[in-house]
């Protein structure tokens, strides 16, 4: 109940206010039955723009610290992901990428939509990173349909770190289903599974128009750190 207060009633008409997205594509995102909507991830508005534009709930898995935040600030994001039916992921380790998964699948099995970022964690610097196999092993072992979906100027609204957005134009923009049903039975194969989730993340680049990067973004971060970078890389135009 409380998603549907926070979508029409508190959150989404204020984020429609703000961001005044413009939305493309929408009728690409099936009306009924199970589907992945599969996006870019530039910004923590992600979360709640897309929710806040589609006619259907949409449940996101999202990473467990959003839940267990210290102070008053941990506290409501957690008030608000728990609130707005979204699942916590631990995303360290093999394990928790197949506790992911099962997730995933019992929402799909649930006849619902399932929102994913394949890339695992939010875009540091406006780039699109390389995709991990999870989004794969969900749309074969499910037999659905992948939405991609890219977000335009979140980055630029929301930047990482920044907590008050930016008043900033936002394109949200769903691409033609993606039908991976040549590929049934073979949720167990490695190459088929890189295969599928490339398909994925080049259909996401080709709406988004990012700059890609064919390496994981929780690397690429590391890497950066330990560098000592702090500020975010604005995307190419």
């Amino acid at each position: 109940m409380f998603y549907y207060v926070l979508k029409y009633v508190l959150l989404g008409p204020l984020l429609r206010l703000v961001f005044r997205p413009r939305i493309e594509g929408l009728g690409n995102v099936p009306s009924a039955g199970p589907a992945i909507v599969a996006g870019n991830h530039l910004s923590f508005s992600d979360h709640f723009l897309m929710p806040a534009v589609l006619k259907r709930r949409i449940t996101f898995l999202a990473k467990a610290e959003y839940f267990t935040g210290p102070g008053l600030k941990g506290r409501l994001t957690a008030f608000f992901f728990r609130s707005a039916g979204q699942i916590p992921v631990d995303r360290s380790g093999k394990e928790a990428g197949r506790a992911a998964i099962r997730e995933g699948l019992g929402v799909l099995n649930k006849g619902e939509l399932l929102g994913i970022y394949p890339e695992g964690t939010r875009s540091h610097d406006g780039r699109l990173y390389k995709g991990k196999v999870g989004v794969a092993v969900m749309a074969l072992r499910a037999g659905v349909p992948v939405v991609p979906c890219a977000m335009i100027g979140t980055f630029e609204a929301q930047p990482p770190g920044k907590i008050v957005p930016n008043v900033h134009p936002v394109v949200i923009r769903f691409g033609e289903p993606l039908d991976f049903s040549r590929y049934a039975g073979m949720e167990n194969e490695k190459a088929v599974l890189r295969a599928v989730t490339d398909e994925i993340m080049y259909a996401i680049l080709s709406l988004s128009e990012q700059e890609y990067v064919d390496r994981y973004a929780a690397d690429v971060k590391a890497e950066e750190a330990e560098k000592g970078r702090r500020f975010p890389r604005m995307p190419r135009r």
